[in-house]
């Protein structure tokens, strides 16, 4: 079982109807295997706004989750993760990412140090 498809299977579990996504991340396809259904959007900070509307919507009854691709795709997604924070409006950010003795290294951008500000709790 790869990550994708166990990530996947814990958001089913955990009643994820819809992964609103911005391409390229295999948690996409792993998804839709397991019927969660995901919805594509153009530009990454919409798709995060997107999320934050379910979990508004249904008063944090149901977590909107968002995924994209790493690097610059992660910044784009900032105002919207920083708008939900403020907010106090749960949802559930997953960024592709580098392998680990890739990240920090030029070219390679990792956004988990700017997150840490504007999150309840940043991994990578």
């Amino acid at each position: 079982m790869k990550v994708a498809d166990a990530v996947a299977k814990v958001l089913k579990a955990e009643g994820v109807e819809y992964l609103f996504a911005y391409p390229v991340n295999p948690l996409i396809e792993a998804a839709a295997k397991l019927d969660i259904r995901p919805i594509i959007v153009r530009q990454e900070r919409i798709g995060l706004h997107m999320a934050d509307a379910v979990s508004r919507m249904s008063s944090g009854e149901k977590i909107g989750v968002f995924c994209m691709q790493s690097g610059p795709g992660s910044e784009n997604a900032f105002g919207g993760v920083a708008q939900a924070y403020g907010d106090s409006s749960p949802i559930v950010v997953l960024p592709g990412g580098y392998s680990r003795h890739l990240a920090q290294i030029q070219p390679n951008f990792s956004s988990a140090l700017n997150y840490r500000h504007v999150t309840k709790s940043c991994e990578q």
